[in-house]
């Protein structure tokens, strides 16, 4: 299963290989009723920032950070500020901040983050949140989302984002400046639509961009939702948190699908956002058959992290009516 990161096409096998570490998980979790899930991450030099987060009693979602080395990723340190985004007074999000997707902006060397934001009477939309560099202290771009749920496929949300950038530029023959290599970027989002407030129903994978000179100016894909599954049973019900993830040749996107039952995490790679290849093996990622672990009743949110020459996967895993964090790990015969 080798393959070159700088060339060749991550093979699918690749992605139905992740194994549940067997000891550390839940790497993040907190005692029930509480749940410490929708966590994300983004490696800086040699640390691992992990931005979860703490749903408190009711549906009020925090945002929390932690760090890690990246040579022990369960060696966790939570951030003494946390938490360190709340709702709003008044804003869009003013019920609930969830779902962060942190990630470096090469146009001004800046830290963005999109994350998903519950209004008291208003649905869940995406906002975005700016940092120099201290990845736990954010500040809002703007008090509006920048992916409104203005559509009937998002009638009650666009949200759950998830980043990838593309060098339009990389395959040039010419020399070109850097300002023009900058501009030559964009920021590839997939986020879910919901046209229901049910959790597991009317749910799609939609796509938009944004050019990294401006994180808030996003267009979304008129062919919107441009996944709604892959025509079999297990993902039938409802696709959502899907992950994104880009190769060498490909954007791989890891989602999870629901039968009516149970949630498990599939994968797919496209070229285009318009045609979209299954992997043979889906679902890639199952719940445990350990009826004591935490994850043994559904598993979603698969952010794929590439840490020296191997992968890992962080993913929430649901036991009775909770989500935590846990990792998954390649395991190569």
């Amino acid at each position: 299963m080798e393959t070159d990161v700088r060339k060749n096409a991550i093979p699918f096998e690749l992605f139905a290989s992740f194994k549940r570490m067997e000891t550390g998980n839940p790497i993040i979790a907190l005692p029930p009723p509480l749940w410490a899930a929708a966590t994300h991450a983004i490696i800086v030099d040699e640390t691992v920032h992990y931005i979860w987060c703490k749903r408190d009693h009711g549906v009020r979602w925090l945002i929390m950070h932690a760090t890690a080395p990246i040579n022990n990723l369960t060696d966790i340190t939570q951030d003494a500020r946390n938490p360190i985004l709340e709702p709003s007074a008044d804003g869009f999000d003013n019920a609930a901040v969830e779902y962060p997707f942190p990630f470096l902006n090469p146009a001004d060397g800046k830290f963005y983050m999109y994350y998903r934001g519950k209004g008291e009477t208003t649905p869940e939309q995406t906002g975005l949140l700016v940092s120099d560099g201290d990845l736990g202290e954010w500040q809002r771009v703007q008090h509006t989302p920048v992916i409104p749920a203005d559509t009937e496929h998002e009638r009650h949300g666009s949200t759950h984002p998830s980043v990838a950038i593309e060098d339009l530029t990389q395959n040039a023959t010419t020399d070109i400046s850097d300002k023009a290599r900058v501009f030559g970027q964009t920021i590839h989002i997939v986020y879910t639509g919901k046209a229901t407030r049910a959790f597991g129903e009317g749910l799609t994978m939609c796509h938009a961009t944004a050019p990294t000179s401006n994180p808030a100016l996003v267009t979304k894909n008129p062919a919107n939702p441009v996944f709604t599954g892959s025509g079999e049973v297990w993902d039938s019900k409802a696709v959502r948190e899907t992950e994104l993830f880009k190769g060498p040749q490909y954007f791989h996107i890891l989602y999870g699908g629901f039968d009516g039952e149970v949630w498990r995490i599939g994968h797919v790679r496209t070229r285009d956002f318009q045609t979209f290849e299954p992997n043979p093996d889906n679902p890639v990622f199952e719940p445990s058959d350990d009826p004591d672990a935490f994850d043994c009743d559904g598993v979603l949110t698969g952010q794929i992290l590439e840490i020296g020459d191997t992968y890992v996967m962080l993913y929430a895993g649901k036991k009775g009516q909770e989500w935590q964090t846990g990792l998954a790990t390649i395991q190569e015969d």
